[in-house]
């Protein structure tokens, strides 16, 4: 086990040194005629891009204006909100390193059916909860009265008093089973068919339910996170075939597909265009900030949704330059070569023809109350205290002096 592990790892390290153009020559001349896709006309191509560029919009919108909506809630309650912070998007490409070469390390060394029973199971779970989160709120605007919403309360505590926590604590009603109800089913008919339908419903959820919980807190983390992330892709698909082979292997929702002979062989068909979800949320937790900082300023100088629209138009302009490359020079694209430089220079242009870059590097979701603030008025406060001291004290002096005056 440990030999076939280590040789894995030379392969993969001479493969980063090896020229892309040769890998694929070699690639397409040992093709078994079984492996080799079969042939897509140009208007299937048209279709499958063409819907993989609007699933990957869509998210990206209704997931940030959810995350407004998310914000504002927690902003009212009081609850602090869970951002990334510099020091975690600096890490976040090492860390996401790790777990790709670690799943292509599982997929050259076990059987490839293994392993994928047990992503499909967990991503079973997390596939049902977040597809019934997702269409909680439109499947009981669309409810018939007839159906009662009744609430239930989940509670299980720890501790008595103040040292009293909260395990669970769940809130949910009856509206709720259903769209639990429906969601599994849906699983069950992805665990069954794999069905590239299937599959795309619990992406979907997955993107809407990542661009709105993931919060950036400033502009600046999400710069760090989007350079990190930007060179990241660039190495693990230009410089080695890992990025290709896993998501190849990796049975489970985590890419949006659509077939591009879907014109001759209907939802039966095999040849499919693919797009990561981290090419979704990724830019989308971006563009979901840029709307925020859009309604935070929109009371104060403008009322407008400028940095939102424009970063969304260079997204997808980026995502349109990613599928015309890969089309012409037939070879993966990191779509995060394009879409990075497009969605982070776009708000900066902006910013800087509207006077605006201060303002933009400014702006934070959830300030943090900085220690040397707190400390400011507490200062002020003791000279106050030393001043009233200082003066009661005088004052008992003169006292003093004048009774031993008089």
């Amino acid at each position: 086990m440990a030999d076939a592990v280590i040789g894995t790892v030379k392969e993969v390290i001479k493969g980063i040194f090896e020229n892309v153009t040769a890998k694929n020559n070699t690639a397409d001349a040992t093709a078994t005629p079984s492996e080799k896709k079969p042939p897509s006309t140009p208007e299937g191509m048209a279709v499958a891009y063409g819907s993989l560029v609007i699933m990957a919009m869509l998210p990206i919108i209704l997931g940030s204006i959810r995350s407004v909506k998310l914000h504002k809630l927690k902003k009212s309650t009081g609850e602090k909100a869970d951002t990334m912070t510099k020091k975690d998007a600096m890490y976040f490409p090492l860390i996401a390193s790790a777990a790709l070469f670690g799943l292509y390390l599982f997929f050259k060394v076990f059987q490839k059916v293994h392993i994928n029973y047990l992503l499909t199971g967990y991503f079973f779970v997390l596939g049902v909860i977040a597809l019934a989160h997702l269409l909680s709120p439109v499947i009981t605007s669309l409810m018939p009265a007839v159906v009662p919403k009744v609430p239930f309360h989940i509670l299980f505590t720890k501790g008595e008093g103040k040292h009293k926590e909260d395990i669970i604590n769940y809130k949910f009603s009856t509206h709720d089973i259903v769209c639990l109800v429906i969601s599994s089913g849906i699983g069950v008919w992805y665990l069954l068919k794999k069905h590239w339908l299937a599959n795309n419903l619990f992406g979907l959820a997955f993107a809407v339910n990542g661009v709105e919980m993931l919060h950036l807190n400033n502009f600046v983390t999400g710069v760090i996170l989007l350079s990190g992330l930007f060179f990241y892709d660039i190495f693990w698909v230009f410089g080695t075939n890992v990025m290709v082979t896993v998501a190849k292997s990796f049975e489970a929702p985590i890419k949006l597909v659509f077939p591009q002979d879907l014109i001759e062989h209907g939802l039966g068909a095999s040849n499919f265009a693919m797009l990561g979800l981290g090419d979704i949320v990724i830019p989308g937790i971006f563009i979901a900030l840029l709307l925020r900082f859009d309604e935070a300023s929109s009371g104060k100088k403008r009322k407008t949704r400028i940095y939102f629209y424009s970063t969304l138009a260079a997204y997808f302009l980026g995502l349109l330059a990613t599928i015309f490359v890969m089309h012409v020079f037939k070879h993966a694209q990191p779509a995060l070569l394009y879409l990075v430089p497009a969605c982070m220079g776009t708000p900066l242009l902006v910013a800087l023809i509207r006077g605006e870059l201060k303002v933009l590097f400014a702006y934070e979701d959830h300030p943090e109350d900085k220690p040397e603030k707190k400390e400011k008025p507490s200062k002020e406060k003791d000279n106050k205290d030393k001043e009233e001291h200082h003066s009661t004290s005088s004052s008992l002096s003169k006292k003093k002096e004048s009774k031993k005056a008089k």
